[in-house]
């Protein structure tokens, strides 16, 4: 019987290995540098000398104007339109859900094809909108390694890395979305700024830690950082990271974005528990490489973000240490009411008692704002991201949405 099932386990493998196997997606061309954009069009048989002035026709079509087909590329012949949409893409991600909060919050559901072996993936983006500037709130990755007690992405598990097309497709699809490009119109009754451009912050704080995908974050944000394409300014881009101390220091000489810092606890007894990473970089580490921050000034703070837990890291003792641990960097403190998912045991912390704490780091001379919770009746605010194969039914997720609101 076993040389039986090996036979037939043998020839199952055999069979498996004879089927055709799904052809390679194309490449997309998102997230490439101008000279990786040189390089696929010299693929494709498009001469040296002209590969330069190519990739700036395309690197123009695509982060200026926005377009998302070949076809709309005006100035590029008929014939290089056709190779370009014969071996490459440009597409962004497919919206499966967009909801809107009462604020005026939009969440969403962004579904990216399969790649190789694997399959469609899901992940969730934010835009909040404020007097004066637009965020967005971008994902690094599907899902999270990190465990972090508080935070609802912390309960899936990591699926995979995105990748820089992806990435900057976030930030695409939202600007077209929200007619924030020169071709889209905004979306009659959507809260924007009333002046100015609509996506004029970018945020990583999505799910995932952006220092895990470290290569892809880079590589995504130079262009969104690039004067001549979506242009955002370095000091309007934001990484958030958990504390992945050695890629600090790297993240300033080599993106020179703003740093913000998910603290959430002084003692690393408690955030241990709280941000699990500690344990691998505790506190007093994790402070060194904030005052070695390439860059670090007075116009250019740290923020560091602290989730309000009743009970857990509120009192004015930790208050105190949370001034202490921060001598000497320039810095902000961002002071975020817990926002609640299903099955958390933590709660926020009363509202005197956050104000509290806020008076007391503020008057030792930091400035510590308590962020307006945003998006909750929708599970966009801080914390709340999440998305999984096995997605939670729409009715489920309702029923629990209008829980939240109450």
């Amino acid at each position: 019987m076993s040389a039986t099932l090996d036979l037939a386990n043998a020839a199952s493998r055999l069979a498996a290995d004879a089927r055709p196997s799904a052809p390679a997606a194309p490449r997309s061309l998102l997230g490439l540098s101008r000279e990786e954009l040189g390089e696929a069009l010299g693929s494709i048989g498009v001469p040296l000398k002209q590969q330069r002035m190519r990739a700036a026709q395309l690197w123009h079509w695509l982060y200026v104007r926005g377009v998302s087909d070949f076809s709309q590329m005006a100035n590029v012949s008929r014939d290089l339109r056709g190779a370009l949409a014969e071996n490459f893409e440009i597409a962004r991600p497919e919206i499966v859900e967009e909801q809107i909060s009462v604020d005026g919050t939009r969440k969403w559901l962004f579904r990216f094809p399969a790649r190789g072996a694997g399959r469609p993936v899901e992940i969730e983006t934010v835009y909040i909108p404020e007097e004066g500037r637009g965020t967005l709130c971008v994902s690094s990755q599907v899902g999270c390694t990190l465990t972090c007690t508080f935070c609802h992405t912390g309960t899936q598990r990591l699926v995979r890395n995105l990748e820089p097309s992806e990435i900057v497709g976030q930030i695409l699809t939202a600007r077209e979305r929200l007619g924030d490009l020169p071709a889209a119109d905004t979306p009659a009754g959507a809260i924007v700024p009333s002046e100015g451009r609509l996506v004029s912050n970018v945020v990583m704080m999505g799910m995932g830690e952006p220092l895990y995908n470290y290569d892809n974050v880079k590589r995504a944000l130079a262009v969104a950082s690039d004067g001549d394409g979506i242009s955002l300014s370095k000091r309007r881009i934001t990484l958030s990271t958990s504390g992945v101390v050695p890629m600090i220091g790297k993240t300033g000489e080599e993106m020179g974005v703003m740093l913000a810092i998910s603290l959430h606890a002084v003692r690393d007894e408690l955030r241990d528990v709280l941000v699990p990473i500690n344990k691998k970089y505790p506190i007093e580490e994790l402070m060194a490489a904030c005052r070695a921050y390439p860059g670090l000034s007075n116009a250019r703070r740290i923020t560091f973000e602290y989730v309000m837990l009743k009970g857990v890291n509120d009192s004015l003792a930790d208050a105190r240490e949370l001034v202490r641990l921060l001598k000497g960097i320039p810095a902000k403190i961002n002071l975020i009411p817990f926002n609640p998912w299903p099955g958390t045991e933590y709660e926020c912390s009363d509202w005197d008692q956050i104000e509290r704490f806020a008076d007391l780091v503020n008057e030792a001379g930091y400035a510590s704002p308590i962020r307006t919770p945003r998006g909750r009746d929708i599970f966009a605010a801080c914390g709340q991201l999440k998305s999984e194969s096995e997605r939670m039914k729409k009715g489920d997720r309702l029923a629990l949405e209008a829980a939240v609101a109450l």
